[in-house]
């Protein structure tokens, strides 16, 4: 494990796995090992660089925080690689991951639908303030059952509790629940600009049974760039990177190392 030393003096741990151009993993409401499927697969080429997001893992923490405190993380940890760096978040990761790409210098950007709110949805968001009225009765558990019901599975699912029981993450994420409260705000307050200025190629991946609001959002992040693809994938539902780890990876290397991802539904 190294760290660094964020903009704000809080300490920044992260992982380092392989050999090889550095290729950045940005998780989102999990925890850092969310990416453990993925690094196997990428560990032999690359120096897959692995943050742990502020509050989470072994990184410090600050009381008050934001996507610019987010931003300021990752840009230290570039700082401190060798290379330009690929970025690949997910979820709020990926959201992070195409934030900091509009100031730092990477290679390539990689988004598997970013946590951005967009339309009537944005609007009426209020996912924050619903778990920290479950957290302030004592209830965390119910707090992130409450956001995985609507970040995993768009608020629809018949047997939650059944779902849960082959989920890997839980139950240790409820550990996470105040955390993933903040950064749930943070995501509420974000608004996608109209036009996002990357010059970097960017790919966008999706899946057919991700969560709509998160589908739309998407959407709008490939309409807002000057240079992106666009990747479904059928049958793949928000959890992508870690429920189809092949599929998914194969897309990213096809996309790293010729930079134009395999053919795909939905290409721009």
């Amino acid at each position: 494990m190294q760290t660094v030393t964020s903009a704000d003096g809080t300490s920044i741990a992260f992982e380092r796995h392989g050999e090889g151009p550095p290729l950045i993993l940005l998780h989102g409401g999990s925890a850092p090992q969310y990416w453990k499927p993925v690094i196997p697969r990428f560990a032999d080429d690359y120096t897959v660089i692995i943050p742990h997001r502020r509050g989470v893992g072994e990184s410090g923490d600050s009381e008050e925080y934001s996507i610019d405190r987010g931003v300021e993380d990752i840009c230290a940890i570039i700082d401190a690689v060798d290379g330009t760096p690929v970025l690949f978040g997910h979820s709020f990761g990926g959201l992070l991951a195409i934030e900091t790409a509009r100031t730092a210098s990477v290679e390539k950007l990689i988004a598997y639908e970013p946590a951005v709110l967009v339309g009537e949805y944005r609007q009426q968001a209020d996912l924050a303030s619903q778990m920290q009225a479950r957290i302030d009765n004592g209830d965390r558990r119910q707090a992130m059952k409450f956001y995985i019901r609507e970040v995993m599975h768009g608020g629809e699912i018949d047997d939650l509790d059944g779902w849960l029981e082959d989920w890997p993450p839980w139950p240790d994420i409820v550990a996470l629940t105040e955390n993933i409260a903040r950064i749930n705000r943070a995501i509420e307050q974000y608004r996608l600009p109209d036009s996002i200025d990357i010059d970097v190629p960017t790919l966008l991946l999706t899946g057919t049974e991700g969560p709509p609001h998160l589908r739309d959002g998407i959407r709008a992040v490939d309409e807002a760039l000057p240079d992106s693809t666009f990747v479904e994938f059928d049958g793949v539902g928000h959890g992508g990177p870690t429920e189809a780890p092949d599929r998914v990876t194969s897309e990213v290397r096809g996309f790293i190392e010729r930079g134009k991802a395999f053919a795909s539904t939905g290409s721009d």
